[in-house]
């Protein structure tokens, strides 16, 4: 878990005209990420510190929620968790959560991850050995600068990748994201 200096956030959302002392412009809406470090015992703090001026929304990796106290959580703040990524899509079309708090956040706080088998996995992955990567993500995912860096970051390691296909997508979206069939795989 990585924590951002509380006066550093705040200035920025000045500066982005997210906040004003006091104005009637709405609260900036901050989304706090907490990954499995044990760091995370402090994240109800966090939350508290930046929903004196803000809306915050939450967001525990499972690992996380070793450490994380959820009744330490302000009231107002939700806490979402992987269980609830899926939990009210049912169709392409419907809302899909990590699109909806993206859209929703203005700044989002997160560390980096490597707390689950997966990830674990990866870290310690021998890359003497074949790897392959077949990403799916919805298109402003796919196109967002961290998913390029990442792409040549794995190209870098030897790692194949078998890019995504151009399609309806999951959230409604028609673009590049898609998984690839699994006859490509």
């Amino acid at each position: 878990m990585v924590f951002v200096n509380h006066d550093f956030a705040k200035n920025l959302c000045m500066d982005m005209g997210l906040y004003q002392v006091n104005s009637a412009v709405r609260r900036p809406h901050i989304l706090l990420a907490a990954s499995g470090s044990v760091a995370a015992i402090k994240f109800a703090n966090l939350c508290h510190c930046f929903s004196e001026w803000a809306e915050v929304k939450a967001v525990a990796t499972q690992a996380s929620l070793h450490f994380v106290d959820r009744v330490a959580l302000p009231k107002d703040v939700v806490l979402y968790a992987d269980e609830d990524e899926w939990s009210s899509w049912k169709k392409i079309g419907d809302n899909v959560l990590h699109i909806e708090l993206r859209k929703w956040a203005d700044i989002m706080i997160a560390g980096g991850l490597c707390d689950s088998l997966l990830t674990c996995i990866v870290r310690a992955w021998d890359y003497s050995k074949p790897m392959f990567v077949a990403p799916a993500m919805n298109s402003l995912m796919w196109n967002n600068p961290f998913t390029e860096r990442h792409l040549m970051g794995i190209d870098d390691l030897g790692i194949s990748l078998i890019p995504p296909v151009k399609k309806r997508l999951a959230c409604g979206d028609y673009g590049y994201g898609a998984m690839a069939e699994p006859t490509r795989l």
